[in-house]
């Protein structure tokens, strides 16, 4: 059984195979004039797929089909091209052209992973007895899309991350005059209000020590976010050592996240060919 739907599979293998490089399926300078099939990008691609969802190791997922090392010199290969990036940026354009980003309304917060491996962006989990972790800073729209993140240890706490998260808005274009950003209690500080006023953003900052509901603000739309993004086992419990493998595997489960919200919403307003049959 597939790891994921075909009617999911199928358009984001679509848009992915655009971007990458013509390559001969033998080596025309081989001196024997022979040499063994190059492997299909397809079958890699639904590897990473399946690393991605299942959280495996990469010998416990190849096979005859497709080697371990296989899969990590074209993983490796495609970061270099930036084609996990650029998945990521397409999608959110055909999401905003389609159905349409709430950037009006941005919701950012922490969340702590397992981290075993260790690696760049590890460090001592303060809520898992001091073992490796992973926190990550994620930015969504008001509806929950992930517009990115920002990766530091697990001992960093959510407010110096906030800066660098809010500058990913520059990647995103033209914004409304009028943003507001939703954040926990964790950013109730006079820091964090400069930040935000020096990016004419206005703020909704939960106040320490008050007891408010998730569901009085806008803020459990990255909540729901994480709980997607956790889905994915790889994300969950990261044994990735280097910070640009992460962001590769982050942006391919970003680009999931996206291109199924964008089919479902746009599944009771449009019709196309391969519209699935119910509703996903």
């Amino acid at each position: 059984m597939p790891v994921l739907p075909s009617w999911l599979t199928d358009p984001l293998w679509d848009q992915f195979a655009a971007f990458l490089p013509e390559r001969p399926t033998v080596d025309p300078s081989h001196p024997l004039g022979c040499h063994r099939r190059r492997i299909s990008d397809r079958i890699v691609f639904d590897k990473l797929l399946q690393l991605l969802r299942i959280g495996c190791s990469y010998q416990a997922i190849s096979d005859t089909t497709c080697s371990a090392t296989t899969i990590r010199n074209r993983r490796d290969e495609w970061i270099r091209l930036g084609i996990f990036a650029r998945l990521k940026q397409i999608m959110l354009e055909s999401y905003d052209r389609i159905v349409g980003l709430v950037l009006d309304q941005i919701a950012i917060d922490g969340s702590i992973t397992k981290a075993p491996g260790g690696g760049e962006v590890a460090g001592p989990s303060p809520v898992d007895r001091g073992k490796q972790g992973l926190k990550r800073s994620g930015m969504t729209d008001g509806y929950g899309i992930p517009l990115g993140r920002v990766l530091a240890g697990a001992n960093r706490h959510d407010s110096p991350l906030l800066a660098p998260t809010l500058d990913l808005l520059d990647d995103l274009g033209p914004l409304p005059d009028d943003i507001t950003v939703h954040l926990d209690a964790g950013y109730d500080s006079d820091i964090s209000r400069t930040e935000l006023a020096v990016r004419n953003l206005h703020g909704r900052i939960a106040h320490k020590g008050e007891k408010a509901p998730i569901q009085a603000s806008q803020r459990w739309h990255v909540e729901r976010t994480h709980a997607w993004q956790n889905a994915f086992h790889r994300l969950a419990r990261c044994y990735e050592r280097r910070a640009t493998v992460i962001n590769a595997f982050f942006d391919l489960a970003d680009t999931i996240i996206t291109i199924r919200s964008l089919i479902r919403r746009a599944w009771t307003t449009h019709r196309w060919d391969d519209r699935p049959k119910r509703r996903p």
